[in-house]
C-alpha cells in the first residue's frame, strides 16, 4: 500500500529535498505541500522547486487542506513555527515525523506532549549512519569513557543558525547517559584563554561554520598513548530526507507515542 505523506515548509531547503527524496522512493507520494500563510510560493507547483519538474502537487497552507489528509506529515521547519504544525497534526490525528534542529525545552516538552496524542518520530538527526554513530559511541563510552577524555566537534553550512548541532548535543547526551553524567553540568562549549587543566569528568564541544558543509561530526575518546575517533560525513541533504521518509514509512500506523530512529533502525 502506497504511504500518502505531507511537507511542512515545502518551499525550504529540506522541504524541497524532501519532495525530491519521496519522488523517488516507489512506496509513498507526496500528497500535501505546507508552506506558510501568505507566502510567495502558494500555487507554485513544489516538484519545479525541488528541480525535478512538475509533480502535480502545488504548495498550499494549513487552512486550505479539507480533505485527502496525508498519512503522515513530516517537519524540518524552524521551532518558531512547531507549535502551530502540533496543533494542526493534532487537530487533525495525522502522525508526524519532525527533524527540527534548535529546539529549547519547552519545545521539546510541547513535542512530548502531542506524543501523547499521536504517533511522533522525533530525531536531532534522520541519517542513517549518525543513528549508527550514536550506537557506537555508546559502546566507546562504555569501554573508555572512565579513563579517556572526550570531545565532540561539528562543522556546518554558513547558514545554520543554532550551535553545536542538535546531532552534536545528542552524541553529547547518549555519552553522558552511559557514563552518568549530567551534560548540563559537564558540557564545556568551546575554550578561550587561560583554562587551567582538562577536568576529566568535562565533554568538550567545538563548532565551525563554514560554506557549504553539509554535516561532519566527530566524537574523540582520547585516553594516554591512544585515541578512538568516530566520524559521520554527510555529503548530501539527502541522507537526512531518505531517513525521514525511511520514518514515515514505519511511523504510518504505530499506535500513539514518542519514538527516534533508534526506534526506527531497531538500533535498540
Amino acid at each position: 500500500m502506497t504511504i500518502k505523506l505531507g511537507i511542512f515548509g515545502a518551499n525550504g531547503r529540506m522541504g524541497r529535498v524532501l519532495v525530491e527524496a519521496i519522488n523517488l522512493d516507489e512506496a509513498v507520494e507526496l500528497q500535501v505541500a505546507l508552506v506558510r500563510d501568505g507566502s510567495s510560493w502558494l500555487g507554485v507547483d513544489v516538484g519545479e522547486l525541488a528541480g525535478i519538474g512538475k509533480c502535480g502537487i502545488v504548495a498550499t497552507d494549513m487552512s486550505s487542506v479539507a480533505s485527502n489528509m496525508p498519512d503522515v506529515m513530516v517537519d524540518f521547519t524552524l521551532p518558531s513555527a512547531l507549535p502551530e504544525h502540533l496543533d494542526w497534526c493534532m487537530e487533525k490525528q495525522i502522525p508526524v515525523v519532525i527533524g527540527t534542529t534548535g529546539l529549547n525545552e519547552q519545545q521539546k516538552q510541547l513535542i512530548h506532549d502531542a506524543s501523547k496524542q499521536l504517533p511522533v518520530v522525533f530525531a536531532a538527526n534522520m541519517s542513517i549512519g549518525v543513528n549508527l554513530l550514536f550506537n557506537l559511541a555508546r559502546q566507546a563510552a562504555r569501554v573508555m569513557g572512565h579513563s579517556a577524555d572526550i570531545e565532540i566537534w561539528e562543522a556546518h553550512h554558513r547558514f545554520k543558525k543554532d550551535a553545536p548541532s542538535g546531532t552534536a548535543v545528542a552524541i553529547g547526551e547518549v555519552i553522558a547517559d552511559e557514563l552518568n553524567r549530567d551534560l548540563s553540568k559537564c558540557a564545556v562549549y568551546g575554550r578561550e584563554g587561560d583554562t587551567g587543566e582538562r577536568k576529566h569528568e568535562t565533554i568538550g564541544f567545538a563548532t565551525i561554520r563554514a560554506g557549504d558543509v553539509v554535516g561532519e561530526h566527530t566524537v574523540l575518546f582520547a585516553d594516554i598513548g591512544e585515541r578512538l575517533e568516530l566520524t559521520h560525513k554527510a555529503s548530501s541533504r539527502l541522507t537526512f530526507a531518505n531517513g525521514a521518509v525511511k520514518a514515515a514509512k514505519w511511523l504510518a500506523g504505530k499506535p500513539n507515542g514518542l519514538y527516534d530512529m533508534q526506534d526506527v533502525l531497531e538500533l535498540k
